[in-house]
């Protein structure tokens, strides 16, 4: 029954114009977005749905899309002094390993010859100064203005998590989270800067439309599992920046799957290609494989990330393998 209604929907509409098909009963509920208002069509359509069995009375609403709200002029962009170009590595949701990504990404690109900024915009969980090994100290201000970016490890960086106790949780609201990291990116001596990773909050909400809007993002990196429901995430990050004009420079799978050290088996925990699919589908790049493997753990843990630690080992090329495909995209 679902198939035949789905069918005669699709004889009218594209499926990007068809929001929502419900029945309650005897009645069928279709919601349309931004799709044309055809009087003629509607009710030929109507007349295909009353024939099937067990369907009384069918209705059509109109919605649409809202647009982007423009920034006011009084809401200008946020300038960031010395910086070119700025991408966003992103998640759906939690627990993928985004912000390892981003700090194994940041240092790939560095070795490509590029100054490269990495600035930790995950507010409610900051991990990236134990990632590079400076958790505990804190930013240096010459003149009581601006802040000194941290130079560890070949990468210049800031973090909220350095101004804060790691056991205290922030509990502030959208406007109070957004002010805070305008202020800690814009007051920042990042000096010439070619490209800045910002290790964005997972999730869609609203810092991440905040920065979307305020920042001219030269594209956006979503990072995801092979697992279904990561992946049902990450096209929802995927759909949020494109409303918001963000262009996609790809998905990266992470925990792609797993090779045995002592056997050699390779193991698909989470799946596998799901992500490569998903990218398909979407029309955007696949940038890459990342396995699944404790040494990335346990380098990032202790505060030297495996594209750091391991150079030449089979991780970092295959972060470095994504590093170009971004430098190509940017190009």
């Amino acid at each position: 029954m679902e198939n035949a209604i789905r069918s005669l929907v699709a004889e009218f509409y594209r499926p990007d114009q068809v929001e929502n098909i419900s029945q309650f009963g005897r009645r069928l509920i279709i919601t349309l977005v931004n799709a044309p208002e055809d009087a003629a069509a509607e009710e030929n359509l109507r007349c295909k749905l009353n024939d099937l069995d067990g369907i009384d009375k069918v209705s059509i609403i109109h919605t649409a899309e809202k647009a982007p709200q423009p920034l006011k002029p009084e809401d200008g962009k946020w300038n960031v002094p010395g910086v070119r170009k700025i991408i966003a590595v992103a998640s759906g949701k939690g627990g993928v390993g985004k912000s390892t990504t981003a700090v194994n990404l940041a240092m790939a690109l560095a070795r490509q010859g590029k100054k490269v900024a990495l600035f930790d915009a995950d507010i409610y969980g900051p991990s990236i100064p134990t990632m590079l090994g400076y958790e505990g100290v804190a930013p240096v201000s010459y003149d009581g203005k601006t802040f000194q970016p941290f130079e560890y490890l070949g990468l210049k960086s800031m973090s909220i998590g350095t101004l804060i106790d790691k056991s205290v949780p922030l509990i502030w609201r959208g406007a109070k989270a957004c002010g805070a990291i305008e202020q800690l990116l814009t007051e920042v001596n990042w000096g010439e800067i070619n490209i800045m990773v910002i290790d964005m909050p997972p999730g869609t909400g609203d810092i991440q439309i905040t920065l979307s809007q305020k920042l001219d993002f030269a594209g956006a990196v979503i990072v995801s599992t092979p697992q279904d429901i990561a992946l049902i995430d990450a096209v929802k990050g995927v759909n949020m920046f494109r409303k918001v004009n963000v262009p996609i420079l790809g998905i990266i799978e992470n925990m792609s799957y797993y090779v045995c050290p002592q056997c050699g088996t390779r193991a698909d925990i989470f799946g596998h290609a799901g992500a490569q699919v998903t990218a398909a589908e979407l029309g955007v790049p696949f940038l890459g494989e990342i396995p699944l493997h404790i040494d990335i753990r346990t380098h990032a843990d202790n505060g030297t990330p495996i594209v750091y630690a391991e150079p030449e080992g089979t991780y970092a090329r295959a972060y470095g393998e994504i590093a170009q495909k971004i430098i190509n995209e940017l190009n």
